[in-house]
């Protein structure tokens, strides 16, 4: 396409961004200079702050997901190894399957959830 689309469709993100940016600041820093004040008597926000808090807030909550709310980094990093580790176990044999998981039974973790060693059955137990 041509350059000047994707410039000019640039800027128009960077100008809804910041004009997004600007009114949650504003709306935060309004309810803020309404509500605690008069509630608990903390004191009034700049804008400046507003935007702070709300920085804030997303740090600490991770708000903000864009598509509704859907998967955080946290579960999409999870899916990403489930997946990797499906497609690792898919080119193995039985052997090397059983192998890979009694190192992972002996090794892995902290010392209290590490699973033992299965016990080979005595022909007692095997009836």
């Amino acid at each position: 396409m041509n350059r000047s689309f994707w410039l000019l469709r640039g800027l128009k993100f960077i100008l809804f961004a910041a004009l997004f940016v600007a009114l949650a600041g504003f709306v935060v820093m309004s309810l803020w200079n309404w509500l605690m004040p008069a509630i608990f008597g903390l004191p009034l926000l700049s804008f400046a702050q507003a935007l702070g808090l709300l920085i804030l807030s997303r740090i600490l909550f991770g708000g903000f997901h864009k598509g509704g709310g859907g998967a955080t980094w946290k579960a999409r990093a999870q899916e990403h190894w489930r997946n990797k580790m499906e497609n690792r176990m898919q080119g193995m044999t039985e052997e090397e399957r059983e192998k890979f998981r009694q190192k992972m039974r002996t090794s892995c973790g902290p010392p209290w959830m590490r699973m033992p060693a299965e016990q080979p059955k005595s022909a007692s137990q095997a009836q």
